[in-house]
């Protein structure tokens, strides 16, 4: 073998490319970087076709900046429930990031600090490290390749398969593998040619691969012998054409023509253009995506989805920055229940309509019944508003701000199911969901031994808003009972709105009928404006994250002039956060801390799981208060294999609690066998706790429908307590006897 003598620790960039060859390789550079830049700039130039989006954006631009490059960095949510997924993608993003920055650096020497200023850096002790981590990246790179390609081709991930599985996705994949093997190969056959020099040892992979070469015998440039005679032992291979220098060159074409075909193509289709529009979505997330929807204008056209360019500009990166991964789609209830959603495919839908136009497409309805449409009707009234979507999400795609606007397209043209047409009449006209008269309101609290203060007649530190099913469903009236003993026991000063206490309008707001919403909150906020009080506590989760998040973004100038509006309210309400909104379990934890109420932690000693309700939960990541009250009562607390922010939604959110939907099983049925198999007591679990009206609603149903009556009781959270309440009494009782 004859070695090519290396007298510095380094290697040549270009070994064996002739100067045509090198004018000819800059030249498809230069036609690769401009095709790049063409796509990139047309992807870029579309989003501002987009609608304006109402929350800003791009705010503290640095901050976000660092903060994006901190999730994608890290991969923390792609290591959410799945660790093999998270390290096959951090080993290929890891692994592609230096490998970018390894070539980065090869350029900036050669054509920034060597061509201005002589000085070269890519030698001795820098290139040493620089080789060996590149080798174990790139290694860390092709394995992380092999892993994706063992579960999409072997294992046949479900997640990875879907309508819109395409040759694409086949493309993306095998191409990220070529260039990850070719490298390692190309630096084989360099190593080798080189002579093998000892300092290459670093780079372990590619100087594996050229002892295997040695040892195969594969030739050089040495296969011709003194006198022209072809050497015996290299005839065969020599014959055939195989050398390492020739092999070496078409390696070097190939993996050179390979990843500029990768660069060129990245901005040109989907699934490779989510390296840069991922992390474009991540730096313009909302951080309280979800839990609050766009401001409500007058002119409520802009809120709707007639056509696609009636979306906002994120709403369109949204559709270009999902990868398929399909992990909303593997947590979403309605899906798992059979309902027609699924939250990929609607994002993607939308997507694939958006370039169909841009290439010349037909329009159509974006959403409507019959088929017809981009997206069905019944596809989004299956829809939960439970954020599991958006909570699994790794690249912050915000599907209900999307949702939202076809909810609302549908109510506007009225195609809204007739049971929940109903419900917005039911409000309209008596202000609950239940179409009682608003005098009944409070009629829950006549079974008390105390009276319940009016808070529009005293001052009081808690106004506490009951709720529309804990005021007039018959099951959870005992739960509003039972936290009015707990505020009573606590010595607090609280009081009710009566019949001036309406609906609170998150539901039917993601449905949809936003003029409802805002006619439902103007009424309460200017209510409030003629009471004294401290804070505000809800029995209902989702009122609680109404006027926690979402209250305060109204502008109630906008429609104070509007003689629709039952109101003159014409301020923003709370924006400086000044009132406390309280979920009761909050509050009472803080009394329970406080000592106000007389509970020593073994009044009851039942075997209980907790359910975590969406809106306390995903929305607005408050896991624990409940659980410290359960905790509080003595109760062994076995908690759900799905739980805290992976917790399975009811069924009841998004307007599910008033639609009726072919699924099997329900969600609740599901849950509570969940809780009676899957949970470490299985069987021996007495309750199931619930902290939200609608949760005890839908769970009391799949109790009966799955057929767990004898099995399990539902409860609530403050009915233990009243119930620990009482135990301890009764033992204070019989000491005080004895």
């Amino acid at each position: 073998m004859n070695a090519l003598a290396q007298s510095e620790v380094s290697r040549e960039t270009y070994l064996g490319i002739g100067g045509v060859e090198y004018v000819l390789f800059y030249f498809l550079v230069s036609v690769t970087l401009a095709v790049f830049a063409y796509g990139v700039y047309r992807r870029f130039s579309r989003y501002t076709e987009g609608d304006d989006d109402p929350f800003d954006r791009i705010d503290e631009l640095p901050g976000r900046i660092v903060s994006a490059a901190k999730i994608v960095v890290t991969n923390e949510k792609q290591f959410n429930r799945d660790l093999y997924g998270g390290l096959m993608h951090s080993f290929i993003l890891w692994g592609f990031l230096t490998l970018f920055i390894a070539t980065s650096i090869i350029a900036a020497e050669q054509y920034g600090t060597e061509l201005l200023l002589g000085l070269t850096f890519w030698e001795g002790d820098f290139y040493l490290t620089y080789q060996f981590i590149v080798d174990a990246m790139g290694l860390l790179f092709v394995v992380g390749i092999g892993m994706a390609l063992y579960r999409r081709y072997w294992v046949q991930n479900h997640r990875l398969w879907g309508r819109h599985t395409s040759n694409e996705d086949d493309v993306f994949i095998w191409t990220l593998f070529g260039l990850g093997v070719g490298g390692f190969l190309l630096e084989g056959f360099r190593i080798y040619i080189s002579g093998m020099p000892s300092h290459e040892v670093v780079s372990f992979v590619g100087y594996g691969l050229a002892m295997a070469f040695d040892t195969i015998g594969l030739p050089t440039t040495g296969a011709v012998l003194e006198g022209g005679a072809l050497n015996p032992d290299y005839a065969a291979v020599e014959q055939l054409g195989f050398n390492a220098e020739t092999l070496h060159w078409l390696t070097w074409w190939s993996h050179s023509l390979l990843a500029l075909f990768f660069i060129a193509w990245i901005p040109h289709a989907g699934k490779p253009f989510h390296m840069l529009s991922s992390f474009a979505n991540v730096v313009t997330r909302d951080e309280k995506a979800g839990r609050r929807l766009p401001n409500v204008p007058s002119d409520l056209d802009a809120t709707n989805a007639e056509s696609i360019d009636d979306f906002t500009w994120k709403e369109i990166l949204d559709q270009d920055a999902c990868t398929k991964c399909g992990r909303c789609s593997s947590v979403c209830p309605a899906k798992a229940s059979s309902r027609p959603l699924d939250p990929r495919d609607v994002i993607l839908d939308l997507r694939k309509y958006r370039e169909e136009l841009d290439a010349g497409g037909e329009e159509k309805p974006i959403i409507a019944d019959g088929g017809t449409s981009v997206i069905n009707t019944e596809t989004m009234e299956s829809c939960m508003a439970c954020m599991a979507c958006m909570d699994a999400c790794p690249v912050e795609i915000e599907h209900l701000q999307s949702f939202t606007r076809l909810q609302r397209q549908m109510t506007d043209q009225g195609d809204v199911s007739p049971s929940m047409q109903d419900v917005f009449q039911n409000v309209m006209q008596n202000g609950n969901t239940f179409g009682d008269s608003p005098r009944n309101r409070g009629d829950w609290s006549d079974d008390l031994e105390f009276d319940v203060p009016d808070a529009r007649e005293e001052e009081v530190d808690y106004l506490w808003y009951v709720g529309d099913f804990p005021s007039y469903d018959e099951r959870n009236k005992q739960v509003a009972r039972s936290l009015a003993t707990i505020l009573k026991e606590a010595d607090v000063s609280f009081g009710i709105l009566f019949d001036d206490e309406k609906y609170d309008g998150n539901d039917i707001r993601r449905v949809g009928e936003e003029l409802l919403y805002v006619e439902l909150a103007g009424h309460h906020v200017e209510t409030w404006e003629d009471c004294e009080f401290d804070n505000i506590v809800c029995t209902d989760p989702h009122s609680y994250n109404t006027f926690k998040n979402e209250y305060p973004e109204l502008n109630f100038d906008e429609f104070a002039d509007d003689p629709m509006m039952p109101f003159e309210y014409d301020e923003q309400w709370n924006d400086d956060g000044e009132i406390e909104v309280y979920h009761w379990t909050q509050a009472v934890e803080e009394l329970v801390n406080e000592g106000k109420l007389d509970l020593n932690g073994t009044e009851l000693d039942y075997t209980v799981t907790y359910h975590d309700p969406c809106h306390l939960g995903r929305y607005n990541d408050e896991y624990e208060a409940p659980r410290e009250l359960i905790r509080a009562t003595g109760c062994e607390l076995d908690e759900m294999p799905r739980n805290r922010d992976n917790s399975f939604c009811c069924g009841g959110g998004g307007g599910g609690l008033w639609m009726d939907f072919e699924e099997e099983p329900k969600p609740s049925e599901e849950r509570i066998r969940e809780a009676l198999e899957d949970t470490d007591a299985g069987r021996g679990v007495e309750k199931f706790v619930v902290a939200c009206p609608m949760c005890m609603t839908m769970y009391e149903d799949g109790r009966k429908t799955g057929g767990y009556e004898d099995e399990i009781e539902i409860v609530d959270v403050a009915e233990l307590i009243v119930e620990a309440i009482g135990a301890e009494e009764e033992a204070d009782l019989e000491i005080a006897a004895d």
